[in-house]
């Protein structure tokens, strides 16, 4: 029997975890016009039956699948929706939350495309939890000094998601090994930091930022061939 037929012990929440899992891994091959309920079933290991008294139809697995990835993304850059209320928008670290998305990104690249492309593409994006918090973080920030003036928060933040979410195209097919793909991770990071510092924030206002970026970019292998080193 393949190991995506082995039959799962009857708990309903691992259940509905593997059938999210093998959904996201074939929305990332076909995208949501190709999925099948029936693939997906078997990729996660359960009859075709028990898929759809989870999900009574591709779309609603494909909007749950959307759901799903989003909570992971908030978790892994935010942190703990229950608590997402009490931060202020001043004390944000801009760095340390620009390398967890970096991060994250790079190790679930398929995970942020699947996530990216479905919210591009909604009618109602801002009912997603994690574009809600990440468009409106930027904007509440515009409205504060640490600002410059006139920004288009919504173009911001697609540059930015798409940019952090396209990237590891480029690192999962030049990196050689973890520690490239983390340097390729920080690489990018610096980046966004370094067009935001132009950007969207009043230099001034953000000493420490100015300060990490006069450290050198980490010498990847990528870097190196490409100035013929």
């Amino acid at each position: 029997m393949s190991e995506g037929r082995k039959r799962r012990p009857r708990d309903p929440k691992a259940t509905r975890e593997a059938i999210l899992e093998a959904a996201r891994t074939r929305l990332a091959i076909d995208g949501p016009e190709g999925l099948s309920l029936s693939e997906v079933a078997h990729l996660a290991g359960v009859n075709r039956g028990t898929a759809y008294q989870h999900f009574e139809t591709r779309e609603k697995l494909i909007k749950a699948t959307a759901e799903w990835v989003s909570d992971k993304l908030f978790r892994a850059v935010f942190g703990d929706p229950e608590t997402i209320g009490e931060r202020r928008v001043e004390q944000v670290d801009i760095p340390e939350m620009t390398d967890r998305l970096a991060n994250f990104a790079m190790d679930n690249p398929e995970l942020c495309r699947v996530w990216l492309l479905q919210v591009l593409s909604s009618p109602d994006p801002w009912s997603d939890p994690f574009w809600k918090e990440y468009e409106g973080s930027q904007r509440r920030f515009a409205q504060t000094g640490l600002s410059q003036e006139n920004i288009d928060v919504e173009a911001l933040s697609v540059i930015m998601l798409a940019g952090a979410f396209l990237w590891p195209v480029w690192g999962r097919s030049h990196a050689t090994d973890e520690k490239d793909r983390r340097q390729l991770a920080h690489r990018f990071a610096q980046e966004c930091l370094r067009i935001s510092m132009h950007g969207s924030l009043r230099a001034d206002r953000f000493p420490e930022i100015a300060e990490r970026l006069k450290a050198p970019v980490p010498a990847t292998k990528t870097k190196k061939r490409a100035e013929g080193g």
